[in-house]
C-alpha cells in the first residue's frame, strides 16, 4: 500500500508538492479576498522560493508534483471521464466539457489549474471585464488542506470557500487513480460534501501518534465534520483519542498549524498566547466508546494524560509584538522530515533563536544543499528556506506539503 502515515515527525518518504504557476496571477487587488488571499505574490519569487523548498524536500523522499501526477493518470480514458465529469457537476459548462474529452492531458491539467478564461462578447469587452469559465486555483499549492492519509486511508478535505471546491476533485482523482497515491480507502470525502455546516481542511488534522488524533475547530473546520472524522476513524479502529483545539475566529489562526506544530518527539511549536497563560483556547478530549466529551485544563495537560508530553517552543519569543509578527508569517508552520529535521521560512528569526535554545542548528537551505554531510546530521537541525513571497499566501512548509508515506516512528 503506497500511501501510510502514523505521525507527524517520522521520516518522510513520499510527499506531494505543487509548485505555483500562472494561476497565481489571477488574483488582484481587487479579487484578492475572493481567492482567499491578503498580498499579491510576486510569481517568479514565489516559484524560485517554492523550488528551493523542493530541493530540500528531495534530499529526504521521493516527491512528486500534482500537475504531473494528474497528467498520467488523464491518459487513462476511466480517470478522465471522472475528472471531466465530476468537474462539471461543479462548474456545468457542456462545450468546456466537450472541449476537455479531446485534449491532450497536459493541456487539461493547464486549464483545470490555470483557469479557462470565457469568451468575451461586445459589451464585456467594451467595459473591460472578463471572468473565467473554470475558476484558477491559486491556493493549490498549499495541497495538505485538501487532502490527508491517516495510517493508510485517505482523506478529502471538505473546503470552507467554494472557490477551492474543485481542488477536492483533483485530489481525489488522485486518490482514487494514480498508483502512487493507492489507499485502503476514504475516510471522508469532501468532494461529495456540500451540507454547509460540514467543512474539514487538513491545517486542522495533526496525526501525532497511531491512537490520537488532534484535531482545530477553526473558521475553516466545523464541529460536524469533526464528529463525523471521529466517527469514522473510531470505527476503523484507527484512533482511540481525539484532542480538540477550539481556535478563535482570526484571520491569524485559520488552522491549527498556524499555532502548532510538532517537531520532534517531546518538542512543539506554540503560538504562545493561544496555549499559555490567561487567552489559552479551549481544548476538548473524545475518547472511543464515551458518549461525550471532556474539557481539559490545558492543551499540554491534554497531551499528559494521553502519554505524551510535549514541550513548547515559544514563536515569536518571549515579547508579544515578536510574536505577532512572527505568527503572522506561519512561525508555527513547520514541516519534520524526520524527528528532529524540520523546514522553516528563514525570515522567522525571534523563533529561530528559540528553536536554538532548544538545541536545533539552524542551516539556510543554500548550505544544506550545498554540502551532502547535513542530511546525515545527527543533531536537531531547522533547514530554513527563503518565504519572502510563499509566507504571502497565509501559508507555511507544512501547508505546502501533503506527506503520502513515512516510515514508522
Amino acid at each position: 500500500m503506497p500511501v501510510e502515515v502514523t505521525s507527524e515527525i517520522s521520516q518522510l518518504e513520499t510527499v506531494l508538492v505543487h509548485t505555483p504557476g500562472p494561476e497565481l496571477e489571477a488574483v488582484t487587488p481587487g479579487n484578492r479576498e475572493d481567492f482567499l488571499y491578503d498580498d499579491i505574490i510576486d510569481l517568479e519569487i514565489a516559484q524560485r522560493e517554492h523550488r528551493q523548498f523542493v530541493s530540500v524536500l528531495k534530499r529526504f523522499a521521493r516527491v512528486f508534483q500534482v500537475r504531473d501526477l494528474l497528467a498520467e493518470i488523464l491518459a487513462a480514458e476511466e480517470a478522465r471521464h471522472f475528472l471531466i465529469t465530476k468537474t462539471m457537476d461543479v462548474v456545468p459548462d457542456d462545450e468546456l466539457a466537450q472541449r476537455l474529452s479531446t485534449m491532450p492531458a497536459a493541456q487539461i491539467v493547464e486549464m483545470l489549474i490555470q483557469g479557462t478564461r470565457e469568451e468575451s462578447g461586445p459589451i464585456t469587452l467594451a467595459l473591460n471585464e472578463e471572468g473565467f469559465a473554470f475558476p484558477p486555483l491559486p491556493n493549490l499549492f498549499f495541497p495538505r488542506d485538501i487532502g490527508m492519509v491517516i495510517g493508510r486511508h485517505a482523506v478529502v478535505g471538505s473546503m470552507r470557500y467554494g472557490v477551492r471546491w474543485t481542488e477536492e476533485l483533483l485530489i481525489k482523482a488522485l486518490f482514487r487513480f494514480h498508483p502512487e497515491l493507492e489507499n485502503a480507502g476514504l475516510l471522508y470525502d469532501g468532494s461529495e460534501e456540500r451540507r454547509s455546516n460540514y467543512t474539514l481542511e487538513g491545517g486542522d488534522v495533526h496525526y501525532l501518534r497511531p491512537d490520537l488524533l488532534v484535531l482545530g475547530f477553526s473558521e475553516r473546520t466545523s464541529p460536524a465534520a469533526l464528529d463525523a472524522l471521529c466517527e469514522t476513524v473510531f470505527a476503523r479502529g484507527l484512533v482511540t483519542d481525539v484532542i480538540v483545539v477550539v481556535l478563535p475566529k482570526s484571520p491569524t489562526a485559520i488552522h491549527l498549524d498556524m499555532i502548532f506544530s510538532h517537531v520532534d518527539r517531546e518538542l512543539c511549536v506554540v503560538y504562545p498566547p493561544s496555549f499559555l497563560g490567561p487567552e489559552r483556547l479551549p481544548v476538548l478530549h473524545r475518547r472511543k466508546g464515551d458518549d461525550g466529551v471532556r474539557e481539559m485544563p490545558n492543551f499540554f495537560a491534554a497531551l499528559r494524560d494521553m502519554g505524551l508530553p510535549l514541550e513548547p517552543v515559544l514563536a515569536g519569543g518571549g515579547y508579544r509584538t515578536r510574536q505577532e509578527r512572527e505568527q503572522w508569517s506561519s512561525a508555527c508552520n513547520f514541516l519534520a522530515v524526520r524527528p528532529g529535521t524540520i523546514v522553516s521560512y528563514r525570515r522567522n528569526e525571534s523563533t529561530l533563536c528559540e528553536l536554538e535554545a532548544a538545541g536545533f542548528r539552524v542551516v539556510p537551505a543554500v548550505n544544506f544543499l550545498a554540502f551532502d554531510d547535513w542530511s546525515d546530521a545527527k543533531h536537531r537541525t531547522v533547514i530554513t528556506i527563503e518565504g519572502s513571497e510563499l509566507a504571502r499566501g497565509g501559508g507555511g512548509p507544512r501547508c505546502m506539503s501533503l506527506p503520502l508515506r513515512r516510515a514508522p516512528l
